[in-house]
């Protein structure tokens, strides 16, 4: 088979795995990023295997697949901004932190209000105020419609009044 009906042959299992990811229906979502993956391997297929374990409570596995990507392609944001969401998840905030800037720093990323928007909640979550809403305002200039990041900057000047 040559590359390109390899590739086009993996979109295909991604987008059929990525529906199944929407629906709830995990195993199946898991088994279509494989076969993406097998027919031609992508950061964003293991990237999105990857958010499928952590829907799991996997994140060990989550993160390994997120390496697996950054070993692809160390310019693709989400699998750091994850690795970054997933340690917070698990309460391992000081470890987060260097994951979320990298993410901040991607150069193929298309949402850089996550990772801001995450390091906003590290901070919270260590009562630095300040810089929880340094990132949350940098969240927020990143993506004007991204409601989470006005939310937490409208819930910090509450607690500061």
């Amino acid at each position: 088979m040559r590359d390109a009906d390899q590739r086009d042959q993996a979109i295909e299992f991604f987008r059929q795995a990525y529906a199944h990811q929407m629906q709830g229906e995990y195993k199946e979502a898991i088994e279509l990023y494989t076969r993406s993956i097998q027919a031609f391997p992508t950061a964003e297929a293991y990237t999105f295997r990857g958010w499928t374990y952590s829907l799991l409570g996997d994140y060990a596995t989550a993160i390994a697949e997120c390496m697996e990507a950054i070993k692809l392609d160390p310019e693709f944001g989400n699998p750091y901004n994850d690795i970054g969401a997933y340690l917070i998840e698990q309460k391992r905030l000081d470890e987060a932190l260097p994951w979320l800037e990298k993410a901040t720093r991607a150069r193929r990323y298309d949402a850089h209000c996550f990772p801001w928007y995450n390091m906003g909640r590290v901070y919270e979550k260590k009562y630095n105020w300040s810089q929880a809403k340094k990132c949350y305002r940098r969240a927020a200039e990143e993506n004007p419609k991204y409601m989470p990041a006005k939310i937490a900057l409208k819930r910090l000047r509450i607690i500061w009044n």
